[in-house]
């Protein structure tokens, strides 16, 4: 019999509990078009405490855009993955849990193909989500590291294969979704689009065309956006991509979550960065510490998608949470079930 504890109801989406007894653990798996994730929490007070927690590179939608299908090799290294996140709830005895997929398992011809392999070979029952409910969950993850202040504010959530804005309205304990956009392209999607430039000025170009592709993708929301005269505009990202930067902002030897979570950094400063990373070679930029290989390739789209959000809400300051899905789902889990 599959196990259930990682996922959901397949006709309801609604999360799925083994027992009637009250859980003592939380569970919330975020797989996405570039990483696997998976949190697992206990309530406490207002919020909660982590338990355990997973995080892979998979690269689930590698080749995605040229094929329309996730590829065998991506399939395997997915279920690789989801397999030790099957163990670990086992393991920590989760009772309720939500296990969601994400853009690359929404585009593709074989998603729901992928999602039945996964059910079978992990017993998780993942839940593909649509853009809408992506971009809630993450705000709802990150909404508490957003400055204090007046007017609307900006949360944003840079994915593998697409990304998604949400304008909130603060002003009450519980924030307000205002509008929300999904724009098609994140870091995996966008750096397959263009390839590896070979030379500067070729590099150059391309990050250049990058952002016009992203603004214009966007360009409906932006329509859409209030002005904010009078109001210091708030903005707030999550994302390897707003993570990786504030860390190189900061001089970083390796990643470290606590001094990320939570930092502001002035806006211009991650253009800076953005800027110098998009004129070097993939073999420059694996040297910086904290980017590396494993994501070298990917952060120049990265950076064209956090521009071309700087653009659209030109903030003075960039929030930057390492948060977002799996606290969001969470949160409602132990909301729902409180």
């Amino acid at each position: 019999m599959p196990y259930q504890r990682g996922g959901t109801s397949r006709s309801s989406g609604r999360p799925m509990r083994t027992n009637g007894a009250r859980p003592q653990h939380y569970a919330a798996l975020d797989l996405g078009t570039n990483n696997c994730r998976l949190l697992i929490a206990r309530a406490q007070g207002d919020g909660f405490t982590v338990i355990d927690a997973f995080s892979r590179i998979v690269r689930l939608g590698e080749g995605l855009a040229s094929t329309g299908r996730i590829s065998d090799a991506a399939i395997d290294r997915t279920i690789a993955a989801l397999a030790v996140c099957a163990d670990k709830l086992r393991h920590r005895r989760v009772t309720l849990a939500r296990s969601v997929a994400t853009e690359a398992c929404r585009r593709a011809a074989n998603g729901a193909e992928f999602i039945a392999r996964v059910e079978a070979e992990t017993g998780i029952l993942l839940d593909i989500i649509s853009p809408e409910e992506e971009a809630r969950l993450a705000m709802l993850g990150c909404y508490v590291l957003i400055e204090p202040g007046d007017g609307a504010a900006l949360v944003f959530d840079i994915g593998g294969g697409s990304t998604e804005l949400v304008l909130i309205d603060t002003s009450e304990p519980m924030p307000r979704v205002i509008d929300w956009h999904s724009a098609p392209w994140g870091v995996v999607s966008l750096t397959e689009h263009f390839g590896e430039a070979d030379s500067a000025a070729a590099r150059l170009a391309a990050y250049a065309r990058m952002r016009a592709i992203v603004a214009e993708s966007m360009a409906p929301f932006a329509a859409r956006l209030p002005d904010g005269h009078g109001t210091s505009r708030r903005l707030l990202g999550t994302s390897g991509t707003v993570t990786t930067l504030a860390s190189v902002f900061l001089k970083l030897d390796r990643y470290d979550r606590s001094a990320i979570d939570g930092l502001i950094v002035p806006a211009e400063a991650m253009r800076q960065i953005s800027a110098d990373l998009s004129g070097m070679s993939l073999d420059e930029r694996a040297t910086v510490a904290c980017i590396g290989y494993d994501r070298a390739d990917l952060v120049v789209a990265g950076c064209a998608i956090l521009e071309a959000v700087l653009d659209l809400w030109p903030a003075e300051r960039l929030g930057v949470a390492d948060r977002g899905i799996r606290e969001g789902i969470l949160r409602r889990l132990m909301r729902n079930d409180s």
